[in-house]
């Protein structure tokens, strides 16, 4: 038998739930569906918000040869089958779910197919895209944000449902209870309705109700906020410094039991936040979290708590995180750029060109040109003053400048 959720799912903008923003009137998916013009988006959004259902509708609106790929479990042949069928058709849709897990080599295949317009893809993930995906294939979407579903919007359309479906009489506070326990995720919602509705007549009441639905499903705290909304809390606080929220957040984060996550988070920021802030924090979280993973829970608790204090009260510095993410943007906004002759040093013999080996000048310096010549007197790195080592990083590359002029 067709899951309720599944037989009502929405069809139509119209019929879609808390995201007027974008499928409203004066949405802007709306917007292209009325131009008769659609480009690549990703949408982002917590579970069960409508994401899916959106990239369907819009689908349905098009004269497209429309397909649909995962990226956590299809494969990279199966994605150049998509990409074959596009030469045959003026225009191609491709729905991409988990769009974030997609492999380097998948996005460098899929790239083309995007830019040239042959192929047009609507990415869904639950991960804020401006930092999961790739930038390439960020650069070439439009990227939209899908509110949460708010409680009375979902009570409304259980409320819905049931007179559509001709379900039995289902009573308010069970749906209340119903909109509680699943988090405000519509499919989840879905799900307990229907089990609900088995029960007899007699017996629909709010005790049978909460018995039959069981553990409710799963929250990490009083407000509903998402798994990854507490995680970015925790990253938040440990950046701001603040060390108390920052231990509210990990106590919430470890009721769900993934230490593998936790620590490849706070490892992470350690290289991101505080870098040569504190050049020694990066080897002290590891040690902890490689620790955490060996006790196991309850007592991988105490050094992912030393890790996040640590981490919270250490001297803050991003500066390598934006060096290297400011090269890498030079490399995908310019052309190839040729490696200086004398630092490639093939023709030595021919004495054409000659690398200065700085050891054999005083302080182990010499000047003389790295930099590609398109880049010369870029600068990546910038450091800052919040911790003693890069404050004598700044003080080194100043003596260095000194040296050059």
């Amino acid at each position: 038998m067709m899951p309720l959720a599944y037989k009502v799912r929405p069809k139509k903008f119209e019929d879609i739930v808390g995201q007027d923003h974008l499928v409203g009137p004066k949405g802007v998916i709306k917007k292209m569906i009325d131009n008769n013009q659609l480009f690549s988006l990703i949408l982002y959004g917590p579970a069960g918000c409508g994401k899916t259902t959106i990239a369907e509708v819009v689908s349905s609106y098009f004269p497209l040869s429309s397909f649909s790929f995962n990226a956590s479990s299809d494969n990279k042949a199966k994605l150049k089958d998509i990409a074959q069928s596009a030469e045959y058709y003026e225009n191609t849709l491709c729905i991409i779910d988990e769009i974030h897990r997609m492999k380097k080599d998948t996005q460098d295949f899929l790239l083309p197919f995007v830019e040239s317009g042959k192929l047009t893809i609507i990415g869904l993930t639950t991960e804020n895209p401006y930092r999961s995906i790739n930038p390439a294939i960020r650069s070439r979407c439009h990227i939209y944000r899908l509110k949460e579903i708010n409680e009375n919007d979902l009570f409304l359309l259980l409320k819905k449902v049931i007179k559509n479906e001709q379900m039995k009489n289902i009573s308010d506070d069970i749906l209340k209870y119903i909109v509680n326990a699943s988090s405000c995720e519509v499919r989840s919602a879905l799900n307990m309705l229907e089990i609900v509705n088995m029960l007899d007549e007699e017996d629909l009441n709010l005790a049978n109700a909460m018995d039959l639905i069981g553990i409710k499903s799963f929250n990490i705290d009083e407000k509903k906020e998402y798994f990854y909304d507490v995680t970015s809390a925790m990253i938040k606080s440990i950046r701001g410094s603040d060390v108390d929220a920052a231990l509210h957040y990990l106590a919430r984060l470890l009721l769900t039991e993934d230490i593998e996550f936790i620590s490849r988070r706070l490892l992470c920021l350690a290289y991101e936040d505080i870098g040569l802030g504190n050049p020694n924090i990066g080897p002290r979280v590891l040690a902890a979290t490689e620790a955490a993973k060996s006790l196991g829970l309850p007592e991988a608790r105490l050094p992912l708590s030393y890790a996040v204090c640590d981490l919270a009260l250490s001297p803050k510095s991003n500066s390598t995180y934006l060096a290297i993410d400011n090269a890498i943007a030079d490399l995908e906004n310019m052309k190839s750029m040729a490696i200086p002759p004398h630092i490639l040093n093939k023709e030595l013999k021919s004495g054409k060109y000659q690398y200065k080996y700085p050891h054999d000048y005083k302080n182990d310096y010499v000047k003389q040109q790295y930099m590609p010549d398109e880049l010369l007197g870029k600068i990546y790195y910038v450091p800052k003053d919040t911790g003693q080592y890069e404050r004598a990083i700044k003080e080194y590359i100043a003596k260095l400048k000194r040296e050059a002029e």
